[in-house]
């Protein structure tokens, strides 16, 4: 049983003796009753859980829990379980501020069974002195949907999970989980598929049980790698659901004395991993994406859905610091080659038909794929900002003109995670992205970036003591 996230969920916060309503008014639907004191206390008894992770994300994409016991599990609906918020890290609190009182989603409930029997997730939003904390990853998401609703526009998103399983050496160096795993085209092998067996049978089992129509599970194009797809949905639940299968992958290798990395490139000779984005605006239940008589590029798209990709385009550089968020999301894009030939990372914005060199990949009508982002990437913030670019295309009505072949492109997307900074510094649509709740959160997020920069930059490698120690 899952009950799944949506963004009009309502709150409640009586920490300060107060019932307060949704922080996303404009999305409030005829399902507020799921969000009445009780709706998870009720769910817990219903399936019998003891214990119930508390999980909020923060801006680096880490998931931060308490173990609530079902006894408590009223407090944290009530809104009276306090984190300290500079412990858990780039959530813009100073070790001074006050504790930040995490609001379940009831609708994100997730029985965990095959981990721990007893065990289920709740997805929660930060808040702060009575209000939803905007430098909560999944405040922003949430507000940015509620700003689409104005538009009487909704997004839905399909996430591709990609993966290595490895293990470590004694020394600390990785080698790939599955020994036998060392074919120079490992992509689909069903021999390697089958040897992880175990292990993909149990996520794919897992997400089945929980509802999430898991449609595919293979072996992807590094030794090692691999991918679990889930049917798409609505934008807040398909975020919340790359967090919990992050978790559940995570947690059913290291069962099975394996590490789960989402490292976009932990292997310099093997292809990265990513997280591709299958996006589509609906309206009123109905997808407007398709064309319907008017199809400028021949994509079967509609002018509302060539202004999304126009924008989209638009932002990239923008963009890009949060869909490639780490040091190492820039040796993906930035390979040259690897064992198997093939990067599959774009370095360029360009869009067109069914192509997957592009940034933007249009597999059909109904859809657009963004393959620009990798793995390390947070999903709220990585939906949030595509869905501004998107938006202020379609509200702009911008043209993306004729499909380019990579070759041709003319938008360049930014090589090192400073030169991505940089980018968001000067993007106005996606720092309000950001900013959606207040001012302050892309300079915080930049200056979270610039750090980690410098950090690395001031660390010396191995590569350099090769390079450098006898060469002069």
């Amino acid at each position: 049983m899952t009950v799944t996230a949506d963004p009009s969920a309502g709150v409640a916060d009586r920490a300060n003796g107060a019932t307060r309503q949704s922080s996303f008014p404009a999305l409030d639907s005829d399902r507020d009753h799921l969000s009445a004191p009780g709706t998870l206390a009720r769910m817990v008894a219903d399936t019998g859980t003891r214990f119930v992770l508390a999980v909020f994300t923060n801006l680096r994409g880490k998931p931060c829990a308490k173990l609530v016991p079902a006894s408590a599990v009223d407090q944290l609906e009530a809104g009276e379980l306090g984190f300290a918020g500079y412990a858990a890290d780039a959530i813009g609190q100073q070790p001074r501020d006050p504790d930040l009182l995490v609001v379940p989603d009831p609708r994100s409930f997730t029985p965990l069974d095959f981990i721990k029997p007893g065990l289920a997730l709740v997805h929660c939003d930060p808040w702060v002195n009575g209000e939803p904390w905007r430098f909560a990853p999944r405040v922003i998401l949430g507000r940015m949907l509620a700003d689409a609703a104005t538009d009487g526009l909704e997004l839905k998103v399909g996430a591709e999970v990609e993966y290595f399983l490895v293990r470590r050496s004694d020394d600390g160096s990785l080698h790939t989980a599955d020994p036998k795993d060392d074919e120079s085209h490992p992509c689909y092998d069903a021999r390697g598929v089958t040897r992880m067996f175990e292990h993909l049978a149990g996520v794919s089992d897992a997400m089945n049980v929980l509802g999430w129509a898991n449609y595919a599970n293979d072996h992807e194009d590094g030794n090692g790698q691999f991918e679990q797809n889930f049917a798409y949905d609505e934008a807040m639940v398909t975020a919340d659901r790359v967090m919990t299968l992050r978790y559940i992958i995570s947690m059913l290798a290291e069962q099975r004395d394996m590490i789960a990395t989402f490292m976009p490139k932990p292997f310099s000779d093997r292809t990265g991993s990513g997280m591709h984005l299958h996006m589509s605006l609906w309206r009123d239940g109905h997808p407007v994406f398709p064309a319907v008589g008017e199809d400028s590029y021949g994509l079967g798209l509609s002018p509302m859905a060539y202004s999304f990709i126009a924008g989209v385009l638009t932002h990239a550089a923008g963009m890009h610091a949060i869909l490639c968020p780490t040091i190492n999301s820039y040796k993906r894009i930035g390979a040259r080659t690897t064992a198997s030939g093939a990067t599959w990372s774009p370095t360029d914005a360009t869009y067109g038909g069914n192509d997957r060199t592009h940034y933007l990949r249009v597999p059909d009508g109904n859809r657009v794929e963004l393959r620009g982002g990798d793995g390390s990437a947070n999903p709220y913030l990585a939906v949030a900002v595509q869905l501004a670019a998107g938006l202020d295309g379609v509200r702009r009505d911008l043209d993306p003109g004729v499909p380019a072949t990579v070759s041709e492109a003319t938008h360049t997307l930014p090589p090192t995670l400073l030169h991505a900074v940089e980018e968001l510094g000067r993007d106005e649509v996606v720092r309000a992205a950001l900013d959606i709740g207040g001012d302050g959160v892309a300079d915080y997020y930049a200056d979270l970036k610039r750090e980690e920069f410098i950090s690395w930059h001031n660390t010396v490698t191995q590569w350099e003591i090769d390079e450098y120690l006898t060469a002069l």
